[in-house]
């Protein structure tokens, strides 16, 4: 049986992303055009279809982590920054991702059906949300026949 974990990261959150918009189960809030991604950047995200990547990026993060809080997936979606003032005598400093774009869609996802949350632990997958994965973890080796060797 093939899981989430033997499908190649950047094919499974590709397709999981596809899925979830075609099943219109993540809808893209209003306020996601003026907003930032972190507190280090100046403008808001200008890839297409930015909103349901980071809610399929955010749902394979929990099932291999989770449970798992907003604060440490604020890490996770953070960077390193070098100050470009600094002449580059300053170690790098971690800047943390948007607290509420993650919490947003946390939440879609929970409404969805695919993220419960464990009291006192953060969010972790459902049974429903493994079983999602693990189809559209198929799905992507089938499609590709050279990772037909994962599985």
């Amino acid at each position: 049986m093939t899981s989430l974990h033997d499908a190649p990261p950047t094919e499974l959150i590709e397709a999981v992303a596809d899925r979830l918009h075609s099943e219109a189960a993540i809808e893209e809030p209003d306020w996601l055009q003026y907003t930032k991604t972190g507190v280090d950047r100046e403008l808001p995200p200008e890839q297409e279809a930015f909103w349901v990547r980071r809610c399929a990026s955010l749902l394979r993060k929990v099932a291999i982590d989770g449970p798992v809080g907003v604060g440490s997936l604020q890490t996770e979606y953070g960077t390193a920054k070098q100050g470009s003032n600094r002449y580059r005598v300053r170690p790098r400093q971690q800047t943390e991702g948007s607290g509420n774009i993650i919490r947003t869609a946390l939440q879609q996802l929970e409404v969805a059906g695919y993220v419960e949350t464990a009291e006192g632990e953060g969010r972790r997958v459902t049974p429903e949300g493994h079983s999602f994965l693990d189809e559209v973890a198929q799905e992507v080796i089938e499609s590709h026949p050279a990772l037909e060797r994962y599985a």
